[in-house]
């Protein structure tokens, strides 16, 4: 139990530069006093007490506005940054060292039935206001860009940003693409090749991958400026033809 509480504390410390020390950490994150009363919540409906399980949930999303169902699996070293109207659905799968944003929602799309919220894998990055709803999965490393609404699965390694999401950029993971460290991607029997060459055909020709940059928070796209950019070509393309 205290190494899990330790390694909380560490990961926020790791990963925002505004948390001075683990007291602060401890006394000041709305977002980790939510993974902590989701495992206490977790392990209460795991041996059945469910009722229990759900009021403790409620006083959580009460204290820190962090909505988690107490059925939903999450890993190691999750963090929440700043937490206001975080959503985790009920049958959400969460992997290890996955960072989330403020109003990010991991939830369903009403048509399903049983499995019914997104699998996340490791080292996912989730931006603010970003919706990933339906049964897939989202691979490791991967990044959802502010505001996205993401319905179908991602590549591992991608960025997917825009309603609907869409991969803007696939990068050199970390790990292998399938996360076997003796993988070759370029092998005919590997596992990912034909969801990484998927999303790799989709990224080409996007302005943001050809330039290389890694669509953090910070440079993430405008939705409505492309949209703008967009209409503006067709204008343009449209005046084209009227002149010849």
């Amino acid at each position: 139990m205290f190494d899990t509480l330790r390694s909380d504390i560490r990961c926020v410390l790791d990963r925002d530069p505004a948390a001075r020390s683990a007291w602060e950490v401890f006394l000041c994150y709305p977002g980790f006093h939510a993974v902590r009363w989701h495992r206490f919540a977790h392990f209460l409906y795991r041996h059945g007490l469910r009722t229990l399980a759900r009021l403790t949930s409620e006083w959580c999303r009460f204290l820190t506005g962090v909505d988690i169902h107490p059925a939903a699996r999450i890993g190691k070293r999750l963090f929440i940054d700043h937490g206001v109207g975080v959503v985790i659905g009920e049958t959400t799968e969460i992997g290890d060292d996955v960072t989330i944003y403020q109003g990010a929602t991991l939830g369903g799309t009403g048509k399903e039935t049983g499995k019914r919220h997104p699998t996340i894998g490791n080292h996912v990055t989730i931006s603010a206001g970003a919706a990933v709803l339906g049964p897939f999965t989202v691979g490791d490393y991967a990044k959802i860009g502010a505001g996205a609404v993401v319905l179908s699965e991602v590549p591992p390694c991608a960025t997917v940003v825009g309603v609907p999401g869409h991969v803007a950029r696939l990068y050199d993971c970390p790990a292998r693409c399938c996360g076997d460290p003796l993988c070759d991607r370029n092998a005919p029997d590997c596992a990912r090749r034909a969801v990484c060459e998927t999303a790799k055909h989709l990224a080409e020709g996007r302005p943001a991958g050809e330039a290389g940059v890694d669509l953090d928070q910070v440079h993430l796209p405008d939705p409505v400026q492309q949209q703008i950019q967009s209409l503006l070509r067709r204008i343009e393309a449209l005046e084209q033809r009227q002149d010849l």
